[in-house]
């Protein structure tokens, strides 16, 4: 599966990518670029010196300090966030005290301001898609909720379909979740109750019930608006979500026609 998802991810961008590098005008975000490319220099580079040697030398102690966080000491989005930072801070800093690039203490504030204000977009995006969680009750399997009532529902009408077609409607229920609930262990702790014994009834192997989980929670990631980190990199990349969508709806759509492929498979062969 890895191979097969992987090499035509990597074949899509191949070709896609060779289009734009031809015809420019090809892109999807050709129009919505052009102010950027307006706005585009191209200066001279300075050597290599002491500065940014240290700026170097910081962003790997960070990487060394979130990893070493994340496995001893359990960090997670909040200290991570805090970690990186810090990296921001000192290296603003240290280009303060070398001169990098000319800026003084008013370019670092006013660069800082700017990055924040790219990604308040995506973090009022966020927040309403958290808010309507939290209208349909939480995302707490132990609890009644109104999110937990659409859940039974949902995975009851999988039931009613063949053998091969609920193990197709597993994968479209968690994908269609998926949107709502982007947290893996999240959707886990919701659906595999009701997933699990839903195969035993219909025939369905645990195993292939897993796959489809896995599936579903993996693909539709790249379309969910309620990701923090797809929102945020489309921030970061100044990309507008519509444009994203034009981009990627054809090839995700491939990839759930194999991501079902790969679930009818596993449901003929048995997969346990």
């Amino acid at each position: 599966m890895w191979l097969v998802f992987t090499g035509a991810g990597l074949a899509y961008l191949w070709w896609y990518a060779r289009r734009v590098r031809l015809t420019p005008t090809l892109s999807k975000a050709y129009a919505s670029d052009s102010r950027w490319r307006d706005k585009a220099s191209v200066g001279a580079v300075g050597r290599f010196g002491s500065g940014d040697a240290i700026i170097l030398v910081l962003l790997l102690l960070t990487v060394a300090w979130v990893a070493w966080g994340v496995v001893a000491k359990g960090y997670y989005l909040a200290e991570i966030a805090a970690q990186f930072f810090a990296l921001g801070l000192a290296a603003g800093l240290v280009g303060r005290v070398f001169k990098l690039g000319g800026v003084d203490a008013n370019d670092l504030v006013r660069a800082f301001s700017d990055g924040a204000a790219q990604l308040a977009p995506a973090a009022l995006v966020v927040g309403v898609a958290k808010g309507i969680i939290l209208m349909l009750g939480g995302d707490k399997p132990d609890q009644l909720s109104l999110l937990n009532a659409l859940l039974h529902g949902m995975s009851g009408l999988t039931a009613l379909l063949p053998t091969w077609a609920t193990a197709w409607g597993m994968l479209g229920f968690q994908s269609a979740i998926n949107l709502l609930i982007v947290s893996g262990s999240g959707q886990a702790a919701l659906t595999m109750p009701l997933m699990a014994p839903l195969s035993d009834l219909s025939g369905v192997t645990r195993q292939t019930a897993v796959l489809a989980f896995q599936l579903g929670d993996g693909l539709t990631n790249i379309i969910a608006p309620t990701s923090a980190a797809l929102m945020g990199c489309l921030a970061a990349g100044r990309l507008g979500f519509s444009t994203w969508l034009a981009f990627i709806w054809k090839p995700l759509a491939g990839l759930l026609v194999l991501a079902a492929a790969f679930v009818l498979v596993a449901q003929l062969i048995g997969y346990s």
